[in-house]
């Protein structure tokens, strides 16, 4: 078994778990499927009470099993300090459910960094997509981050991500998680079938994924 700890585009293929994210607007359970619902980004900018009010009952549907993707771009959506407290409400959720949040970052570790010191912390912080030079994912692991590691990403800061903190995921690439298992076992030096095994049974643990769900 492998998990495709944060995809856009599921593939449906039977030995793969899927961690489907969508915008709660989208949100449209299918049986069998699981999901991480958030107010991306880049979306920020057209987002209102409303949309959020829907990400909260959203988010307390059994088969939601993370919160997000939320975070910082500021490259793309609204300002930084509106992003800001979309993520502080985000937050807040997550804790409130105990549901692991998926985080979204360009350019603004050290902001997360102070958002992370000051929340509770109760549930996981995951860095999805991550592929940040070493000066930046350092800090970020010695915090206690957790990473989802996507067909692109940088090798010098996979080797010193701790591999009980280590996921993999699609997100948009037109790529198998198969093949994201592969390109990162080989920058580790081991086998894709231990990187699929490691990160599988971290995400079980994580989402809390029951047997009716895998």
């Amino acid at each position: 078994m492998i998990v495709d700890f944060h995809t856009h585009q599921p593939h449906g293929h039977d030995a793969v778990t899927e961690i489907i994210s969508v915008d709660p607007q989208d949100f449209n359970p299918q049986p069998g499927r699981l999901y991480s619902v958030g107010i991306h980004p880049w979306h920020t900018r057209e987002a209102t009470d409303a949309h959020v009010e829907l990400l909260a009952r959203c988010a307390a549907h059994e088969q939601v099993v993370a919160i997000g993707e939320t975070g910082l771009d500021p490259l793309q959506g609204a300002p930084l300090d509106v992003q800001w407290r979309y993520l502080q409400q985000h937050i807040a959720l997550a804790e409130q459910l105990g549901k692991p949040l998926v985080l979204h970052m360009v350019r603004t570790s050290g902001q997360l960094l102070q958002a992370w010191k000051g929340s509770r912390r109760s549930v996981p912080w995951v860095l999805h997509g991550f592929r940040g030079r070493p000066t930046v994912a350092r800090p970020l692991v010695e915090a206690g981050f957790y990473f989802s590691i996507g067909a692109r990403f940088n090798a010098q800061s996979l080797s010193f991500i701790p591999l009980d903190h280590l996921l993999i995921e699609t997100d948009d690439a037109p790529v198998t998680i198969a093949t994201v298992a592969s390109q990162v076992a080989q920058a580790l030096g081991t086998t894709t079938a231990q990187v699929a095994s490691i990160t599988a049974r971290k995400a079980t643990a994580l989402l809390h994924l029951g047997d009716g769900q895998l």
